[in-house]
């Protein structure tokens, strides 16, 4: 499985209003996520919105049975050795 590191950064709203347009520029290009805080609670958090998309994405497809199903199958295939390596199916493709 790929693990993505995505930078996160607490501020607080003061902060956040103060450099809004800064703020909003880093987490859209950059695609660090922000956490608002509010009297020192975690109040809201800033993401861009094709990380927001990704995330919706993620949970459709974590929400649909046979989706998760179909996820279990291949990973217990792929655990018992049962795939093909790309070279594999490179060596399968007609040459043209």
């Amino acid at each position: 499985m790929t693990t993505i590191e995505v930078m996160s950064e607490t501020l607080p709203l003061a902060n956040v209003k103060s450099r809004f347009s800064e703020i909003v520029d880093r987490v859209e290009h950059t695609h660090d996520r922000i956490v608002v805080t509010r009297n020192g609670r975690p109040a809201a958090v800033m993401i861009s919105p094709d990380d927001l998309a990704s995330l919706e994405d993620t949970l459709e497809l974590l929400s649909d049975p046979a989706a998760m199903t179909e996820l279990a199958e291949a990973r217990r295939a792929h655990a018992d050795g049962d795939y093909v390596t790309g070279d594999e199916l490179r060596a399968q493709l007609p040459t043209t």
